[in-house]
């Protein structure tokens, strides 16, 4: 399957290059993806005017313009599934997206969401249907969101409960952590030490 990852920038804050352990954190997202048995091959989504950047750091940057992450995935969508990911991600874990992509395989639903009790959607840490993603986003610009987490209302998605999954394997939650900051950066940094 293929691996997409969202490196783009909406806010002042959100940086993909952050160094964790000396290494972008974007590098460290593409690396753990490739680890999976069942991901071939990664894309990176980033600016175009960052192009120059990302490419230094990735192996396939995928340069577009757009408002906010929802058109950028819109004009990057691949024609094949794929699983979904942003670039401040470097724990995502290999067992789990080769568990993710055996239960798209499945099931084959349009979509296939880890969900947290409270019904919060992790929508960059799933797998898409590219069809049934592009009708969604582009329901969501018609109905005037600019947000991405938005798209939930309108796929037809089999959720997968987190906490289900982290009783089984606890190792599970450090996946949907994201680097945001310095504080960020010092826990991923001691998480990956632990050889999680």
């Amino acid at each position: 399957m293929l691996g997409v990852i969202l490196a783009f920038p909406e806010k002042r804050w959100e940086n993909y290059t952050i160094p964790v352990n000396d290494e972008p954190v974007v590098k460290l997202t593409e690396r753990r993806l490739l680890m999976s048995k069942r991901i071939d091959r990664v894309i990176t989504i980033v600016r175009r005017d960052k192009l120059r950047i990302y490419s230094l750091h990735v192996s396939n940057p995928v340069p577009v313009t757009g408002r906010n992450k929802l058109e950028a995935l819109l004009k990057a969508l691949p024609g094949e599934p794929f699983f979904l990911v942003e670039g401040n991600m470097p724990l995502v874990m290999p067992f789990l997206v080769n568990y993710l992509v055996g239960l798209f395989y499945e099931n084959e639903p349009e979509a296939l969401i880890p969900v947290w009790r409270d019904g919060t959607a992790e929508i960059t840490h799933a797998i898409y249907e590219p069809a049934a993603l592009e009708d969604a986003i582009n329901t969501a610009i018609v109905e005037g969101y600019k947000s991405l987490s938005r798209i939930t209302e309108f796929l037809e998605y089999e959720p997968l409960s987190i906490e289900e999954l982290a009783k089984k394997n606890p190792k599970v939650t450090p996946s949907f952590f994201k680097v945001r900051n310095s504080l960020d950066v010092r826990f991923a940094e001691e998480t990956l030490k632990l050889g999680v």
